[in-house]
């Protein structure tokens, strides 16, 4: 016992340092010292103090230093830095990007009235306006065999709104496993508007490649700095481009930025760039870009603290519920088929993530809960492998009559829910098949398959309460492990309610808690006596202990 509750708080204590080390790296990246002393030698100041008349000038070229030629493609004339603003442009694309090529967008801000080349204090930075990846197959109707293309959605979401450029010709959808050129359909620009006086001395690195500087007398100026948002670059928001797109639209957002917000912004612009040079894919890119746009800079933040603390709980939980499993000797008490449709849904959560390309840092995790769950399923039906050569044999071990009394009760729970579970299960697998498209059969078998464990898994947490009630006891369940995934579940429900969510994914948040609360009811109905040991061989702590009380 001693051991055990060591290493959880080292575990605590390692979670405390992790959170203050992670408060105090995030306080040195939002807060930069100004100077102290304007007119000290020290200090840099901004160019836009002057109120000078600027112009936002955008050219594209198939090259990034603008050789082979450049193409103006919008101007923003006695342009305001304070100002916001979003503008829809159709950009030509050259042969060479058609042909599953590149493209580029040189952005410049310079004096109003000149162009960006006769000026000597114009600040420059080059966005590359296409990525490769590989299309996502066509989806068809498994039934008609009717499929739709990319290039088809598109032209009927055109005639849906009467709108009928040539600017979505881009469309077409590819077959291929290699990757091919995609159109990156937004260009986010910021400008940090805030008149900051940097001293030389404490200058952050992270700005410093951003920050051109020249001499005035004795002063030292620096120029706008202007910043690319490469994380509101979204996979949805790509157009896979081929030889008949000859034009595609681009939207031009600009909106100033504070410092502060700025400096967080290279960081995370910058982890992302690392994961993407260790191998990880547009789309594994993506699950992290979504993190930080879609989310408020605040709520980011508080998001970060409630991670942290879901990370522990889950941690902590996982820690439990091995412990349990690992001494569990006896399912008296234990429903089996709970177990049994546990390890069901988490292959088949599994399988879906695979099959819809997920992310490795979410892939991963799954995995290993998938393991887990095959090993628990191991521990309840008591089977034991047996290895003749090459070929495995399964030897299944016998119940006592408490754990048969169990085995009943738990069957007919499964009986009863059975008479619920299997007609909407194949209600909305019928459903699917009719009125959606997939891949391919196994994608509708595994989509299917998976929204039934979305929607209905909660159902198979109710065989156990019916055990709990047939036997008046709760002594056999982890509850250390339940409690930790009770706080868990109960941070997701918080989160439900902050963020706008539709009505019925907020009601599938709190449905588990109706099934917790349920369980702390029957913990509160049949009290455990913490001095003997139950009436299963099993004290409080779930160690078997010696002789079994008979009742």
């Amino acid at each position: 016992m001693f051991m055990k509750t060591s290493f959880t708080s080292v575990i605590i204590g390692v979670f405390i340092v992790y959170v203050l080390h992670t408060c105090w790296v995030m306080y040195g990246i939002v807060y930069t010292k100004p100077c102290d002393n304007p007119k000290g030698d020290n200090c840099i100041t901004p160019f836009l103090a002057g109120n000078p008349k600027l112009q936002l000038s955008i050219y594209t070229a198939v090259q990034s230093n603008g050789d082979g030629g450049h193409t103006l493609i919008h101007k923003e004339k006695n342009f305001d830095v304070n100002s916001k603003f979003e503008r829809v442009i159709n950009v030509s694309l050259p042969k060479k990007t058609r042909n599953n090529g590149t493209l580029y967008a040189l952005i410049f801000v310079h004096q109003d009235g000149v162009t960006p080349w006769e000026d000597p204090r114009q600040v420059h930075l080059v966005a590359k306006l296409t990525t490769y990846m590989v299309p996502k197959p066509p989806e068809i109707s498994l039934i008609s065999g009717e499929d739709q293309t990319q290039a088809q959605k598109e032209e009927t979401q055109k005639k849906k709104h009467g709108n009928g450029n040539s600017a979505a010709g881009g469309g077409g959808s590819s077959t291929t496993d290699h990757p091919v050129s995609h159109w990156r359909t937004r260009l986010t620009l910021n400008i940090v508007s805030d008149h900051f006086l940097f001293d030389r001395e404490y200058l952050p690195s992270d700005v410093h490649r951003y920050l051109r500087v020249f001499q005035n007398g004795k002063k030292r100026i620096y120029l706008p700095l202007l910043f690319v948002d490469e994380l509101s670059n979204r996979v949805k928001d790509l157009v896979e481009i081929n030889s008949t797109s000859t034009e595609l639209p681009l939207t031009i957002s600009y909106d100033s930025i504070s410092l502060g917000r700025l400096r967080f912004w290279i960081h995370m612009q910058d982890a992302v760039y690392s994961l993407q040079q260790f191998g990880f894919t547009e789309k594994d890119a993506d699950e992290i870009k979504g993190i930080f746009v879609d989310t408020n800079l605040y709520f980011l933040a508080l998001t970060f603290f409630v991670a942290a603390f879901h990370l522990l709980f889950d941690f902590l939980a996982f820690k439990n519920d091995i412990s349990f499993w690992k001494q569990k000797k006896s399912m008296v008490g234990m429903s089996s088929k709970a177990v049994l449709w546990r390890c069901f849904s988490t292959i088949v959560i599994f399988l879906y993530l695979l099959d819809e390309q997920t992310s490795l840092l979410v892939l991963v995790p799954a995995g290993i809960g998938t393991i887990i769950e095959v090993w628990k399923v191991k521990k309840a039906f008591k089977i034991q492998v047996s290895w003749k050569g090459t070929k495995p044999t399964f030897l299944f071990g016998k119940l006592d009559e408490s754990e048969r009394r169990t085995e009943e009760y738990d069957t007919l729970a499964m009986k009863y829910l059975s008479y619920l579970l299997y007609p909407l299960c194949i209600g909305g697998a019928v459903y699917a098949l009719i009125f959606l498209r997939y891949k391919s059969w196994y994608s509708w078998l595994i989509n299917s398959l998976v929204n039934g464990v979305y929607a209905f898994g909660f159902l198979f947490m109710l065989p156990q309460l019916f055990v709990n009630y047939k036997l008046k006891s709760v002594a056999h369940l982890p509850w250390k492990a339940f409690m930790y995934k009770a706080f868990n579940t109960f941070i997701d429900d918080v989160f439900a309610f902050i963020i706008t969510m539709p009505t019925s994914h907020r009601l599938a948040c709190f449905r588990d808690d109706v099934v917790f609360l349920i369980y702390l009811y029957q913990r509160w109905l049949y009290p455990v006596d913490k001095t003997r040991v139950n009436e299963y061989g099993v004290s409080y702590d779930e160690t078997p202990k010696g002789k079994t009380h008979k009742d």
